[in-house]
């Protein structure tokens, strides 16, 4: 008996920019050591991190200024999928 698998392969097309930067050399060592990461893979990682970073502290900001209720009786009822 012949079975066929399906298969479904992804591909997602990242755009690169290639940047040439001054970064401090004891820094750039300090985080590959630390993390067993090369260059561009820290690199990638700070940056989203940095961004993460900013992402939360907008969160933060909003801390007093929206108005959520939640019945939690009536989410603890709800059916789980």
């Amino acid at each position: 008996m012949f079975r066929m698998e399906t298969c479904t392969i992804t591909f997602h097309i990242v755009k690169i920019k290639k940047v040439a930067t001054n970064i401090p050399a004891a820094l750039l060592a300090e985080a590959t050591e630390r993390t067993g990461l090369n260059q561009t893979q820290a690199l990638i990682a700070g940056l989203r991190e940095l961004i993460a970073e900013q992402k939360r502290r907008r969160i933060l900001d909003l801390r007093g200024k929206l108005l959520i209720r939640v019945d939690t009786a009536r989410t603890r009822q709800r059916r789980r999928i």
